[in-house]
């Protein structure tokens, strides 16, 4: 996991991320310019 390990009661030290590494938390992760674009409308949860 990114977040894992450290000494003691350490912070995460980086940013949020999946347990693949992936970014989290408001980071967009589909990339733009996707062939399916067109048929997204509007957002499930819009922010």
């Amino acid at each position: 996991h990114p977040m894992g390990g450290g000494e003691g009661r350490s912070s995460g030290g980086r940013h949020p991320c999946t347990p693949w590494g992936k970014p989290t938390k408001g980071h967009k992760t589909r990339r733009r310019k996707k062939p399916s674009d067109k048929y997204i409308v509007k957002r499930r949860n819009s922010k």
